[in-house]
């Protein structure tokens, strides 16, 4: 997988996903490594979005085009995009559901690859989908996209047999509270993209979404539709099942069926009252669900038969969403339609990469021969806390990292809590103790030591470890918390206890506490992990589904490669930050898109400017398979047929959804498309064709006639839309000292006395040599790379039409007037070329809308640098090498 996409917003071919090798067969079984309907799912559900989800609603189309607009949507001044993997599932679960109508085992075994699964094997009677989703990879945002389709599906579409009604369940607190996070006050559909804007698609979307959120039996007024209810699954338990106790809920343990019934009942009769009528359930770390003796299913088919005897129809669908969806003896859950395994998330650097000690670490490691368990495992414990040093050494000031350490029972739990915090001064009063037993219930003496204030405490505490005003820096544990305790801070595990199947714990959950990521994609992050030899060899037997893992040298002498840190240099007394601040302009966009209406498109006038394509005579055998690529060239789909002819509608309509891709335009299909289907008939090929015959049909498919027509309507629409103002007004000034720390990959970089910033990284080698250059000129007073953070961005019009932002490389202070906008350039390309006559603009609008400062542009060219660097001595001799002509200063 070493040519595996590296951006996770990439769409995934079906046929470079992660498949296990023969060797990893050799090591564990087939149905433990492949779930048998993904391939298949992944292949039509390829087909059907190339297709533009024909077949689906006009609902589903209006959502699905919402969701994934090429250029995602503005969150919180930043750009947010889902996942592939997130885009995967749900259009997975709609082409199930909506399209093949695969709502039952039988249809379901269409999709079946393997030889090994039969309908038998299908306990449920309801439509059941299960997504396989790697830990950190955003499963609850999967379960908020399905819920709005549902909605919205069920509003609109007047046959739907979907919902309105949803009930979301967690296993134990720990998961429910890490929902509520999410959904209290319904949080995720106003932050989220989720529900388009009124007049989307001529619908009310947003006035039209009415749900009242009902945690746990906090039950509000409940109608027939509408109704979203969260809760662990004990609360929807048969009849006979007692409430379960704080310890029982906090940790997952099904309660006895004998118990008396006291509460918690509520919510389990309204869901099988005549109120509701119909039910999406979401399942949230559905491992559980492995078993349909168990009570978690039966509760559920339970719901499903009261709705079939109420309203002759049972539950509308089952989701369930787990990163392990493994029976007890390690086979899938045939029920998976998609997989994003954690191989694949790491690739993508969506979550941390595991990394363990090189074989000379683990050899300076013994297990010494001492009665005394902390004595025994000291070596170990001692390399966790060097690793979490460096850690903590880099991180304190922006995030708090957390040590996670496994012991075996609960007395080694309360030596380990006691070692750390006596013998490391950063620890004192700062572990916090999960007392447990192997089995993962809380241990009959730490019961009868706490009431339920003490427990509920304990809860909160180690659900908030991630937050700034937590105080602790490690966490001690019997039971590995597995089940939702997915906080982002923990960056070392420390593995005290070995593991078997008598435990029921998986690899992927060990890791799976520490795989979130503090940080964004930008930033890759790693995952320490040590242990006892048998920990690590336990945790090692994950590579037979494909996880790679790093080794390398730890210790006091081995290096760390953390995250870093640039901040602004508030500790260095030497440093006056006032002097070496930098005044940045932050100006109203010049470049905008004015969307008119496409209608304004003239076919006539746009082909004046083209080359009419020479039209191809193509043989028969030539016919028989129309192979198209998207505009870069890359395979899109293939059309195969023999004795029927492709619709050629739903060619045109290909052709119109690139071109509104291309020019990055989310709306418009009903009025492109026939103006498309107007060029191909009558201008494209310099005569009118018949569209409809198959040797025109497969001249379309050629590079060149592709081309012509996307370069003809991306032009004709970016001279429609993009527009220049003209001028530009200052809206307020950056100052650099107000920077928030950022946070960047382990790289090399300088240490600079003349700027605000504790570090300075670059983009290459050559940005850092330039900035070293900028730190020993004497005639200039401060420097300081632009990084993104700062929010200093100039828009222009890309070679390729769009408007695009780019973010000048140095800024740089040679007196109290002059200030040097710098972009430095290895290789260039158009793109840079319109960068920099942009930035010119950029600088003369400055100029002319304030006096108190000058503002120089610079383009210092890697080539020309490298010719004259013998001669560079100061700033100045920068300023009459690579200063731009034609700057207007303002004096």
């Amino acid at each position: 997988m070493n040519d595996f996409p590296q951006n996770p917003y990439d769409i995934l071919d079906p046929n470079i996903r992660w498949a296990p090798s023969q060797e990893d067969l050799k090591e564990k079984a087939y149905e433990q490594l492949i779930p048998p309907l993904v391939y298949k799912i992944r292949l039509d559900v390829k087909k059907w979005r190339d297709s533009d989800y024909s077949g689906a609603s006009d609902t589903t189309k209006a959502l699905l085009n919402f969701w994934f607009k090429p250029d995602g949507h503005k969150k919180n001044g930043q750009v947010f995009r889902y996942y592939f993997a997130q885009r995967e599932a749900i259009e997975s679960i709609i082409y199930l559901y909506e399209v093949a109508k695969a709502r039952d085992k039988f249809e379901l075994m269409r999709f079946n690859s393997s030889d090994r699964i039969s309908t038998g094997i299908f306990p449920e009677s309801w439509p059941r989908y299960v997504i396989k989703m790697a830990t950190g990879s955003g499963k609850t945002k999967v379960l908020s996209l399905a819920l709005v389709w549902s909605y919205f599906h069920k509003l609109y579409e007047t046959e739907s047999e979907l919902s309105r009604n949803f009930l979301i369940i967690a296993p134990n607190i720990i998961v429910l509270n890490r929902l509520r996070k999410d959904f209290d006050d319904l949080k995720i559909f106003r932050e989220d993209p989720l529900i388009p804007e009124n007049g989307y698609f001529d619908r009310d979307w947003q006035n039209d979404f009415h749900l009242t959120l009902h945690i746990q039996d906090e039950l509000k007024p409940i109608t027939e539709e509408g109704n979203l209810f969260l809760t662990n699954i004990h609360r929807v338990y048969l009849n006979e099942d007692r409430e379960p106790s704080l310890e029982e809920e906090f940790l997952g343990k099904k309660p006895p069926a004998d118990a008396d019934t006291s509460k918690g009942m509520d919510l389990g009769k309204v869901l099988r009252s005549t109120k509701i009528k119909d039910l999406v359930v979401m399942n949230d770390e559905a491992h559980h669900i492995h078993d349909e003796n168990m009570q978690w299913f039966k509760s559920i088919e339970d719901i499903n038969n009261h709705l079939k005897l109420k309203q002759g129809k049972g539950i509308s669908l089952q989701i369930d969403n787990t990163a392990t969806p493994k029976h007890n003896n390690g086979a899938i859950f045939v029920q998976t339609i998609c997989d994003y395994p954690l191989v694949e998330a790491i690739k993508q650097n969506i979550v941390k990469s595991p990394v363990l000690p090189d074989e000379a670490s683990r050899a300076k490691l013994h297990e010494k021969s001492s009665s005394q368990f902390v004595e025994r495992y000291k070596d170990y414990i001692h390399l966790g806390y060097i690793e979490w040093k460096k850690q903590f050494d880099e991180l304190k000031n922006v995030k708090t990292p957390i040590l996670f350490v496994m012991t075996l029972d609960t007395k080694e739990a309360n030596q380990t809590k006691d070692y750390l915090e006596a013998n490391y001064p950063e620890f004192k009063n700062s572990v916090l103790l999960i007392h447990t037993k192997k089995s993962g219930e809380i241990s009959e003496s730490a019961a009868s030591k706490r009431d339920k204030e003490e427990l509920e405490q304990l809860r909160k505490a180690a659900d908030a470890v991630d937050e700034d005003t937590s105080p602790y820096k490690a966490v001690v544990s019997v039971m590995m918390l597995r089940e939702g305790w997915d906080v982002r801070n923990v960056m070392t595990i420390v593995g005290l206890r070995p593991y078997g199947s008598p435990a029921k714990i998986l690899p992927e959950q060990t890791l799976g506490r520490g795989l979130r990521k503090m940080f964004g994609l930008e930033v890759k992050e790693e995952l320490v992990v040590v242990g006892t030899p048998a920990f690590i060899e336990f945790v090692e037997s994950i590579k037979t589904e494909g996880v790679e893992f790093s080794y390398r040298p730890m210790g006091e002498t081995g290096k760390s490669r953390n995250p870093i840190i640039v901040e602004i240099d508030t500790d260095n007394e030497k440093k006056d930050l006032d002097k070496l601040d930098i005044p940045v302009p932050v100006l109203s966009p010049r470049i905008h898109r004015d969307y008119k209406n496409l209608e304004d498109i003239q076919v006539d006038k746009m082909a004046k400017d083209i080359t009419p394509v020479a039209l191809k005579q193509f043989s028969q055998n030539e016919l028989k398979e129309i192979v198209f690529t998207d505009i870069d060239g890359k395979f899109s789909h293939k059309i195969e047929f023999t004795d029927t002819l492709p619709d050629w509608r739903n060619v045109v309509g290909f052709f119109t959804q690139a071109i509104l891709k291309e020019s990055r335009l989310v709306s418009g299909f009903n009025i492109l498309y026939p103006k498309v289907e107007q060029f191909i008939r009558h201008k494209l090929f310099g005569k009118s064709v018949n569209i409809e015959d198959a040797n025109v049909l497969r001249n379309l498919s050629e590079v060149e006639a592709k081309q012509t027509l996307y370069r003809a309507f991306k032009e004709a629409i970016d001279d429609l839309t993009i527009k220049d103002k003209g001028s530009a007004q200052i809206k307020n000034f950056i100052s650099l000292r107000k920077a928030k720390p950022l946070v960047a990959d382990n790289q090399p970089y300088l240490v600079p006395q003349k700027s605000v910033f504790t570090k300075i990284i670059g983009d290459s080698q050559f940005e850092l040599e330039f900035a070293a250059f900028l730190e020993n000129c004497s005639d200039i007073i401060s420097f300081a790379k632009n990084y993104q953070s700062l929010g200093f961005k100039i828009e222009y019009q890309g070679e390729d039409g769009n408007i695009h932002e780019f973010f000048p490389d140095f800024l740089i202070k040679q007196n109290e007037r002059d200030i040097y906008i710098a972009e430095t350039k290895g290789r260039e390309d158009l793109d840079d070329v319109r960068k920099i006559k942009r930035l010119q603009v950029w600088c003369n609008d400055v100029n002319a809308a304030q006096k108190e400062r000058t503002y120089i542009p610079l383009y210092v060219k890697q080539e020309l640098w490298e010719k004259h660097q013998k001669d560079i001595k100061t700033f100045t001799n920068i300023i009459e090498l690579f200063k731009l002509e034609k700057q207007v200063r303002t004096q």
